[in-house]
């Protein structure tokens, strides 16, 4: 069905019938259960969080002040604002089990040019988290390779930008290029391994905190607050990067076995195991080691290496790099299937949408795969970090007024999934977004406003044209003549 609208039109939306449809003959296998994808959501969200950020936010840097202890309280607050999020993309999840998440979500409730918005959004967002879980990842395997007397040259791992005479982080380019090897060999391989590798992830962060309590010295806990509540505030922008990572597992809907079912539990599932190991997690890490001395890319190694247990710290080191490379694999996951999804609503050129005999968007898997690798081996973790997070924060926007919206314009459509408290939630769930992402340096919105103009000139220059839901689309006279000749030939 293709919706009568003029094809100027940058406000036409997607109708529910024709996503199921969409979804139907996408050319994506249904693959992934509950327990996948929930694994999926938590291997999204638990990784460089714990591993590195909540390490840099405690101790701070030459733009931010140590937070210390407190940056407990950052989790909590970017927690808060993603749960108000979370609830949001389950309801949508449940109603609509599409690739393209909070694109598809913001393109069928609020129309095309912010589904657009988003969608172009979270194909910067998503190729820069890779890139920022890669150089965390490259921290960890330094803090190894020290850790049994192996120095790597400090030209080959790290930028430029970080001060410490490097040009660039040859360890986080190689790491995206195995990610993006992982996941072509086709999602049903990816679901599978992703299953082990968060369950190693989580039994590993339980062994550091079952271990570490007996090494907590209370004195570190004081200063609690040393710099005061507002770089906490900020700290939660930041540490925000953390506590997502369903948004991504979302863009897996057309691949779940019972999407309308699984999704929403999957979602709120995902984010409650992933809080309750953060808050045990970093009470921890500040108790084991005084936040001055954390270091800030590898913070639990420099804990155990700081209470004379240099071996778990090796040993931490080693299986920090295998569950971070979950969080690579999720959101490289969620990059694919949201170009995959724009470039068969004709947003984007076809050719992007073609799949591989496993149901693999291979094109689009390697081209976003290697992004990521150059913008791993040139720029610091931090700056790749905000920039991810005011991408995703824009996003929650979305999606949070889009549920209020279709909840009032379609109250009637199934959903498998409501949120309680309407519109509070969501509406919180705007307003705590929307203050996470004023608390980010200007620099990090000129980045952001520089991708949206170049995102707008694609969009009018060739999106509004192509786009399925106009009804002059090339794509649908091309399709015509195919008939037609089909037609004649029999």
């Amino acid at each position: 069905m293709i919706q009568q609208t003029s094809p100027l039109s940058v406000m036409r939306k997607k109708p529910i019938d024709e996503i199921e449809e969409d979804a139907k003959h996408g050319g994506l296998f249904k693959s992934l259960g509950l327990w996948q994808l929930t694994a999926i959501g938590v291997g999204g969200i638990i990784g460089v969080g714990i591993f590195s950020l909540a390490g840099l936010v405690a101790h701070g840097d030459g733009n931010n002040p140590a937070v210390g202890p407190a940056v407990l309280i950052s989790f909590l607050v970017a927690g808060l604002a993603s749960a108000a999020a979370a609830l949001s993309y389950a309801e949508f999840a449940g109603m609509i089990p599409r690739a393209g998440s909070a694109y598809t979500y913001g393109y069928v409730a609020l129309g095309e040019i912010i589904g657009w918005f988003i969608g172009w959004d979270l194909l910067l967002e998503y190729i820069a988290i890779v890139a920022v879980v890669a150089i965390g990842i490259s921290g960890y395997f330094d803090a190894f390779l020290s850790g049994i007397g192996i120095h790597m040259p400090t030209w080959m791992t790290s930028t430029a930008d970080e001060g410490k005479g490097g040009i660039i982080n040859l360890p986080a380019i190689l790491v995206c290029l195995l990610v993006t090897w992982i996941l072509s060999r086709g999602t049903k391989a990816f679901g599978r391994f992703e299953l082990v590798a968060v369950a190693i992830k989580v039994v590993l962060i339980l062994f550091i905190i079952g271990l570490g309590i007996f090494y907590i010295n209370t004195e570190n806990f004081n200063p609690f607050m040393p710099s005061g509540f507002g770089p906490v505030l900020a700290g939660a922008a930041t540490v925000f990067f953390a506590v997502f990572g369903y948004d991504a597992m979302s863009t897996a809907a057309e691949e779940a076995k019972d999407g309308k079912k699984h999704m929403p539990k999957a979602i709120v599932l995902s984010l409650v195991i992933a809080m309750l190991l953060y808050v045990a997690a970093t009470l921890v890490l500040t108790g084991m080691q005084n936040y001055k001395d954390i270091n800030p890319t590898a913070g639990f190694a420099s804990a155990f290496q700081g209470v004379g247990l240099p071996v778990i710290a090796t040993i931490i080191s080693v299986f920090a790099v295998l569950s971070i490379l979950t969080v690579m694999l999720t959101f490289l996951l969620g990059v694919t299937r949201v170009w995959f999804s724009m470039s068969r609503d004709g947003l984007l050129p076809g050719w992007f949408a073609g799949t591989d005999k496993h149901g693999t968007p291979q094109r689009v898997t390697w081209i976003a795969g290697v992004a990521s690798a150059l913008l791993a081996g040139v720029f610091p973790i931090k700056a790749v970090a905000d920039l991810t997070n005011i991408g995703i924060l824009a996003a929650f926007v979305v999606v949070c007024l889009a549920v209020i919206v279709f909840r009032y314009k379609k109250p009637d459509a199934p959903r498998t999934f409501r949120l309680p408290f309407m519109p509070l939630v969501p509406a919180f769930g705007v307003l705590a977004s929307a203050f996470l992402m004023a608390q980010l340096h200007w620099e990090t919105w000129l980045r952001f406003g520089v991708w949206l103009v170049v995102g707008l000139l694609i969009y009018f220059g060739y999106g509004r044209k192509h786009s399925l839901m106009n009804p002059d689309s090339p794509r649908h006279l091309a399709n015509a003549r195919i008939s037609s000749a089909a037609a004649a030939g029999r």
